[in-house]
C-alpha cells in the first residue's frame, strides 16, 4: 500500500506549478523548491511531487522543465551554475515524514551516455538511502527508467505516468504489464474535461487498476472537480491548488 489514507493530496512541485503565492503573504514560494514543499504541508497535503533531472557533473537537482529559467539546458550545466536546488539537500532539509513523489525527468543523453551516468544509475542511491527514512513514490513518463529501479530497488513503488489525454484503456494495463504499483494520468484522460465516448465509465477503470494491484493516482483536478475523481476511487491526487482541494473534500 503507497496511500495509508485516501485520497492522499500531493502537492505538485511542491506548494504548486507556476510559483503561486500562498494566502496572508506577499511573496511567491518558486515551485520545485523547499519553501514551497513546506508551504504546501502546510497547507494541507499529505505528500509532495518533486521534479528530478540531472546535471552535466552528475549531479541531480530539482527542475521540471529540460532548461533553466534562462533557457539553458540543465544536463550542459554543472550543478553550481544552474542554481537549482540539489536533490539530496532538498531530502536532508525536508522533515522525514513528509512523503515525496519523486517524478524523474530523463534527458536526451540518456540514449547514448555510459549506463553509470544515466538519470536512474545516478539516483538509485539517493532513493535506497532515502527509503530507509521516508515513505517515497517514483514516478516518470520513461518507462525503462521505471524497469531500471524495478530490478534495482525493490520495496519502492514506481509508477507510471502517462501524457495528457493517455487513453487509460491503455495507461492501465501498460502500467499492470510492466509490473508496477501505480499509474499516474491527467485529468484529461479521465472524460470529465475532453468528453471521450469510448471511455468506460471513471469508476470502472478505477476499479479495473484496483483489480490489477494497481493505486491510481490524477494530478492537476480543480478544487470544483477534486470531490468527482474521489468518489471515483482514486487513491491519490497531484495537486496546485493544495488548499483548494482539501477544503473541497
Amino acid at each position: 500500500m503507497i496511500f495509508e489514507a485516501t485520497p492522499a493530496i500531493i502537492g505538485h512541485r511542491g506548494y504548486g506549478s507556476g510559483d503561486p503565492t500562498p494566502p496572508g503573504s506577499d511573496t511567491p514560494v518558486a515551485e520545485n523548491t523547499l519553501a514551497s514543499l513546506l508551504a504546501a504541508v502546510a497547507a494541507g497535503a499529505s505528500w509532495v511531487e518533486i521534479d528530478v533531472t540531472r546535471t552535466a557533473d552528475d549531479d541531480l537537482v530539482l527542475r521540471h522543465d529540460p532548461t533553466t529559467p534562462e533557457g539553458d539546458y540543465v544536463v550542459d550545466l554543472a550543478a553550481p551554475a544552474c542554481g537549482l536546488p540539489r536533490l539530496a539537500e532538498i531530502f536532508d532539509a525536508l522533515p522525514p515524514e513528509i512523503a515525496v513523489d519523486v517524478d524523474v525527468k530523463t534527458v536526451l543523453e540518456d540514449a547514448v551516455d555510459a549506463p553509470s551516468r544515466r538519470t536512474g544509475a545516478l539516483l538509485l542511491p539517493l532513493l535506497k538511502r532515502e527509503a530507509r527514512r521516508r515513505r517515497l513514490l517514483v514516478t516518470s513518463f520513461d518507462p525503462a527508467l521505471l524497469t531500471f529501479l524495478r530490478d534495482e530497488l525493490p520495496g519502492v513503488p514506481l509508477g507510471l505516468l502517462t501524457w495528457l489525454r493517455f487513453p487509460l484503456w491503455q495507461a492501465v494495463p501498460a502500467a499492470a504489464g510492466l509490473g508496477f504499483d501505480a499509474v499516474a494520468v491527467h485529468t484529461g484522460s479521465c472524460g470529465l474535461d475532453h468528453p471521450d465516448t469510448r471511455l468506460r465509465p471513471l469508476e470502472h477503470c478505477v476499479d479495473v487498476a484496483h483489480k490489477a494491484g494497481l493505486e491510481t493516482v490524477v494530478w492537476c483536478p480543480t478544487a470544483e472537480a477534486a470531490p468527482v475523481y474521489a468518489a471515483a476511487g482514486f487513491d491519490a491526487m497531484v495537486v496546485n491548488d493544495v488548499a483548494g482541494v482539501v477544503a473541497a473534500l
